[in-house]
């Protein structure tokens, strides 16, 4: 694995500092280079360009348990830990859909306010039509809300608040 990663920043780095810093030799890296590969190396290569073909002709949606048995289909056997271990060493990553998250119920008993503004989005004084909007954040420790408040005739905020939960907003 160091002499892999010492092979692929051969031209960004001089080898004697990248063998200090990984603890290796050069002249283990210089054998590393002249080794002829194995079969299993070999195998593994040819494993590689099979999945990366059934990852990529499925639009990236398949994970390794479909491309192993894509693979079985098409006849090459393998274990399914080593297409496992093969996706993840070369960051062989499926594209995940977000689920769609329901955030507004219209279906409820409760009272509606009537529409005084009719859309009309104009006013001529200041304070006579306030306005109101939420938004979610989403943050490291969770989904935050932020609820602002704006005057229809300044569109100055009158005021704002956020809150972990949707419910005590105001």
């Amino acid at each position: 694995m160091k002499y892999r990663f010492i092979m692929e920043h051969r031209k960004e780095f001089r080898l004697g500092k990248m063998c200090k810093a990984l603890e290796v030799s050069r002249s283990g890296y210089h054998k590393y280079i002249k080794r002829k590969m194995t079969r299993r190396r070999l195998e593994n290569k040819f494993l590689l360009e099979e999945i990366k073909k059934i990852f990529h002709n499925n639009r990236k949606v398949y994970g390794s348990p479909r491309i192993y048995k894509e693979l079985r289909k098409q006849g090459i056997k393998c274990n399914r830990k080593r297409v496992v271990r093969i996706m993840r060493l070369y960051g062989i990553k499926v594209k995940r859909k977000r689920k769609y998250k329901v955030t507004t119920n219209s279906r409820h008993n409760h009272q509606v306010a009537e529409n005084i503004v009719q859309q009309n989005f104009n006013s001529a004084e200041t304070n006579k039509i306030w306005a109101s909007d939420i938004t979610y954040i989403w943050t490291k420790e969770g989904w935050l809300y932020l609820c602002c408040i704006i005057d229809l005739c300044s569109r100055m905020i009158v005021g704002w608040s956020l809150n972990r939960t949707r419910g005590v907003l105001w």
